[in-house]
């Protein structure tokens, strides 16, 4: 299997899901108002890009249908293809060589001079690399962890790295840090969607992303070792930083766009040091439209759903799918499918969404005959199976992430609404079975509608 990002690029290319922008645009701004006006249309790739040789894409993952095309699944497949990943991943393989070295730069490297990273927003920094996958190794145990954070251009060598204390690269470095050494890390930039999803995945510290990634592919990632740090980075990446991640170098970052597309202040970030740049020789640079974004929302959002799904499954075998909704911003609201609810269970299920991850403040509980992204029917199981006094759960001073746009020294009101069929209801009505014309009658005219 190909494991590089241009080989969806291909593919998207041939069906007319690629549009290639021939006219020379400014990565300052004018790069990133052109994916957001196209934010639900074919991926973009910019040829001419005002100061750089290399050419960037995005919006390549801008919705599920595209992220699913990426994992080579059906839409209906990627929950559980992620939930296969998770329970049963398979080691990367080691190689000699791989495209990301065809062209090899190494001592002072001057990231501006090199890549063409956009600035996003009016009040930030400066440009962001949004797309970087950060693969470091745990000082202490050796094992590797994947992920992505924001990473501010500073200038020259440095960047800074949004990453919030609890993140786990943060621990890696503090790690390092009490061994008296910065944390080896390298940024690796256009990427498979697979690596893109797994590095996304609510999992311990200590389990591997990259096998989550392999079992995504169908096959072992290939890796091929850095040049200048202890760690190995995807062969068929299109851009890798090396580098250095410093926790005492703390750089003040002011407003920064967020997934609910609001500006936060989160307070100085920590320093990196990039000391060598290996790339493909005509290199594509990725860039993921940060904010209100769909790729930004959505790549989150599979992997929040999936994660979450696993871990209601491990105490409650009857959930199907856990849904997080692009409207709730890919991060906030989810809709959760039970089988055959047993009393209680709806309201369990809620409780034990809602506690998973910090991000959820709104989960809905429904029967698994309702598709968590029909919107239409999930109201349709709201109107008649819940009852506000018994079914609306409402649970205040819960943890939030730092990011919720409503948290009060980092806590929030959260909700669960339970939406499915419960013994007792409608007992002199009949249920809530469908009046509908004879079974036979109804099928015979459906055949026959045409006649009609």
């Amino acid at each position: 299997m190909d494991q590089s990002l241009r080989a969806l690029l291909d593919d998207l290319k041939r069906t007319g899901d690629l549009h290639v922008v021939e006219r020379a645009v400014d990565p300052r701004f004018e790069l990133g108002a052109v994916l957001s006006l196209r934010r639900r249309g074919p991926a973009q790739l910019f040829r001419r890009v005002l100061g750089s040789e290399l050419a960037v894409v995005g919006n390549v993952l801008n919705s599920r249908h595209r992220i699913a095309r990426g994992l080579g699944v059906e839409p209906v497949r990627v929950q559980q293809a992620c939930l296969d990943a998770l329970d049963h991943g398979l080691p990367p393989r080691v190689v000699n060589d791989g495209a990301v070295h065809e062209v090899v730069i190494e001592g002072r490297v001057e990231i501006p001079a090199l890549l063409p990273v956009p600035t996003w927003f009016k009040k930030e920094a400066g440009p962001y690399i949004t797309a970087g996958v950060i693969l470091a190794k745990d000082p202490d145990t050796g094992r590797r962890n994947v992920s992505i954070a924001r990473l501010l251009v500073l200038g020259g060598d440095r960047l800074m790295a949004g990453i919030a204390p609890t993140h786990h690269l943060s621990e890696l470095a503090r790690r390092a840090q009490a061994r008296g050494r910065p944390l080896d890390i390298a940024v690796a930039i256009g990427n498979h969607p697979a690596l893109l999803i797994a590095s996304q995945m609510y999992v311990d510290l200590g389990h591997d992303e990259c096998d989550i990634a392999g079992r995504l592919l169908g096959e072992p990632l290939q890796l091929v070792r850095g040049r200048t740090v202890d760690l190995e980075v995807p062969a068929e990446a299109e851009i890798v930083l090396e580098g250095t991640l410093h926790p005492e170098e703390r750089v003040e970052e002011p407003q920064v766009s967020e997934f609910h597309g609001f500006y936060e202040r989160y307070g100085p970030g920590q320093g990196v040091r990039i000391q060598a740049l290996t790339r493909r020789r005509d290199a594509i640079f990725q860039a993921i439209a940060p904010g209100a974004e769909p790729e930004h929302q959505l790549l989150g959002a599979t992997a929040i759903g999936a994660t979450t799904c696993r871990a209601l499954r491990s105490v409650m075998p009857g959930v199907q799918q856990v849904f997080v909704t692009q409207g709730g911003m890919g991060r906030l609201h989810a809709i959760v499918t039970i089988a055959a609810a047993r009393p209680g269970e709806g309201k369990r299920a809620a409780m034990l969404a809602l506690s998973h991850t910090k991000l959820l403040k709104l989960v809905i509980v429904v029967d698994d005959d309702v598709d968590p992204e029909d919107w239409r029917q999930i109201e349709q199981a709201l109107a008649p199976r819940m009852r506000g006094e018994r079914d609306i759960l409402v649970m205040p001073g819960l943890k939030a992430d730092r990011c919720e746009p409503q948290q009060v020294d980092l806590t929030v009101t959260k909700v669960g609404i339970v939406a499915t069929r419960q013994s007792g209801d409608r007992e002199d009505a009949g249920g809530f079975e469908v009046a509908r014309a004879p079974h036979g009658i109804l099928e015979r005219v459906r055949k026959e509608l045409e006649s009609y």
